[in-house]
């Protein structure tokens, strides 16, 4: 039977992945959740915004918070009528900033950036999510972020950002995403922030 040996890029990514967990700032974790937990408590919502794996990323993490957290929290990428309809009739850049004016975003809510870049108008890339956040902000409401490279305009105006760092050109997005899950899950299962226990934590056997 041939022995199987681990390719230098498996190795070097996984590498990578026990660098980035050694720099992720444990205490930028932790506002995060006390301002979650604020929101919670004062009643407020959640919207997380998300483009390509993000918007996987932000379905799933809706969940986790409404299930686990009991917090009231949606995306917009999770209806696709909506989101193909804004699109079709206002184009892509207004989608997230006319979502939200649809939900009446109020200064009791908080809304979540889930980015490799964290958008960046100069650049012309995700300026949906720039438009956004710069809205969020006039309302008064919470900024959130887990982004990557150097955090984009989410990290510039947000009052609590994760910047994923970036230890290699190659493999900026598979980090950033993968990293959205790990910061997420973490918050999620935090005991400040569990308000219901998860089903294979609950069984014993």
């Amino acid at each position: 039977m041939s022995t199987v040996v681990a390719s230098t890029y498996t190795t070097q990514y996984l590498d990578e992945v026990k660098t980035i967990a050694g720099l992720i700032d444990p205490v930028t974790i932790d506002r995060m959740i006390g301002l979650l937990r604020d929101l919670r408590q004062s009643d407020g919502r959640l919207f997380i915004l998300g483009v390509g794996g993000s918007a996987g990323n932000a379905g799933h993490a809706v969940n986790d918070f409404r299930k686990i957290c009991g917090i009231e929290a949606y995306a917009p990428t999770d209806n696709v009528a909506e989101l193909t309809a804004r699109v079709n009739d206002d184009g892509w850049e207004s989608t997230f900033i006319n979502w939200l004016k649809g939900s009446r975003l109020r200064s009791d809510d908080a809304i979540l950036v889930f980015s490799v870049g964290g958008g960046n108008l100069e650049k012309n890339i995700s300026g949906n999510i720039v438009h956004a956040v710069r809205y969020a902000k006039e309302v008064g409401c919470t900024v959130l972020g887990i982004v990557g490279r150097d955090g984009g305009y989410t990290a510039e105006q947000a009052d609590a950002c994760i910047v994923v760092p970036t230890l290699s050109a190659d493999t900026v997005t598979p980090h950033a995403e993968s990293w959205q899950a790990v910061v997420w899950h973490l918050i999620v299962s935090h005991p400040e922030m569990k308000a219901h226990e998860m089903k294979w934590e609950s069984t014993t056997s």
